[in-house]
């Protein structure tokens, strides 16, 4: 990974330390729709049944990613310089692609709207990072967070952050 996508930030989510208060779903969906409501938000926690602690489920915002290389109208781009993978929502027409292609299934479907929605760094100030009481949420560099995942989570979180 070269030197200047390895500084890239992005979010580093610790689930030792996520007491499941949902608070970075609530502030997620307040920050861009002005609703409390965690269905509207970029980040989802669940509980992973299998480990038996709370989980979550945000953009990588990956290296290559899949699901700007399957929108069929370019609303899905990268910002090479952030790091960021953003949908614009002015091209978006709704097909899914880029839900369907995500090995998270990060960007998800806003049905009022009838367009993709998903994780946009909140301009570089994650309102979930600020809200999360218990510090399971950071910003981090991403090649910290490459060794945090591979560490946690093993091979398998190499191949998903380089989609």
């Amino acid at each position: 990974m070269e030197e200047k996508v390895a500084q890239q930030r992005v979010l580093i989510f610790d689930p030792e330390r996520c007491t499941g208060c949902r608070y970075c779903e609530i502030a997620c969906a307040f920050q861009h729709y002005g609703v409390i409501n965690p269905e509207k938000s970029h980040i989802h926690v669940f509980v992973d049944e299998r480990l038996m602690e709370m989980e979550a489920t945000n953009c990588q915002h990956c290296e290559e990613p899949i699901c700007a290389s399957v929108c069929p109208e370019d609303a899905v781009s990268k910002d090479e310089e952030k790091g960021w993978v953003i949908i614009n929502s002015m091209k978006c027409i709704g097909c899914k692609s880029c839900t369907l292609s995500c090995p998270l299934s990060c960007p998800w479907f806003n049905k009022e709207q009838k367009i993709a929605a998903k994780c946009d760094f909140c301009d570089g100030e994650p309102v979930c990072v600020k809200y999360c009481s218990s510090n399971a949420i950071r910003v981090g560099t991403r090649a910290e967070a490459l060794k945090f995942n591979e560490w946690r989570y093993g091979e398998e979180a190499k191949d998903v952050s380089r989609s």
